[in-house]
C-alpha cells in the first residue's frame, strides 16, 4: 500500500503512526519497566536471611564455642518433648558436680525466617523444665538451650512434627527416640 501511495505522490505517514517501530520498542520498554519493578521490590523488602548485627555475632563465636565445649565436658544431654503449646526439657549430665539451674533460656529459631523466632524461659518443675510457646505444626527449627548464667549451651535441630523425645547433646546432635 505504501508503494501505491508513493506512486500517487502521497508522502508516507510519520514513523510514530506506523506499527512496526512500536512493536520493536515494546520489548525493551517492558524489560526496563520490569527491572524498575524488581529494583523497587529489592529495596522495599527484607529477606531476613542476614541479621542486622552479623559482625557482632561473628565476634561472639569464640564465646559460644566455649559454651558448647563446656556442655560437652559436662556431658550434658537434653531430652526435648514438644506438644502443640508446650516445650518440655529433661536435662542430664555425666559430670557429678553438675547442679541443674532453676531456669533455662530456650531460643527456638527458624533457619531462614527470623520473624518466627521465639525466646522463652523454662522453669524447673519436678525433673523437667517447661514453658509455653506456639510453633507451626511442621518445619525445621533450631533449638538453643542455655543456663541462666550463660556458661554452657546446647544446640540442636528440631524437625516438626516429632514423636517422642529428641535428644540434644554435644556429641550426638539430634537422635529421635520413640
Amino acid at each position: 500500500m505504501s508503494e501505491t501511495l508513493r506512486q500517487a505522490g502521497v508522502p508516507p505517514p510519520p514513523w510514530y503512526r506506523q506499527t512496526a517501530p512500536w512493536l520493536l520498542m515494546a520489548g525493551p520498554a517492558i524489560v526496563v519497566a520490569a527491572s524498575f519493578a524488581t529494583l523497587w521490590l529489592a529495596v522495599r523488602s527484607d529477606d531476613g536471611l542476614v541479621s542486622e548485627d552479623y559482625y557482632r555475632r561473628g565476634l561472639d563465636i569464640n564465646r559460644t564455642l566455649a559454651q558448647s565445649e563446656l556442655a560437652a565436658n559436662l556431658g550434658l544431654v537434653a531430652a526435648v518433648s514438644i506438644t502443640s503449646e508446650r516445650l518440655s526439657v529433661r536435662l542430664s549430665a555425666k559430670a557429678p558436680s553438675f547442679a541443674p539451674p532453676a531456669t533455662l533460656a530456650a531460643t527456638v529459631s527458624h533457619p531462614t525466617r527470623a520473624g518466627l523466632d521465639q525466646s522463652l524461659i523454662l522453669r524447673l518443675q519436678g525433673d523437667r523444665y517447661q514453658g509455653g510457646f506456639r510453633l507451626p505444626e511442621a518445619g525445621h527449627w533450631v533449638l538453643q538451650l542455655e543456663d541462666e548464667a550463660n556458661t554452657w549451651r546446647l544446640l540442636g535441630n528440631l524437625i516438626l512434627p516429632v514423636n517422642g523425645e529428641t535428644l540434644l547433646g554435644a556429641t550426638d546432635r539430634t537422635a529421635p527416640r520413640k
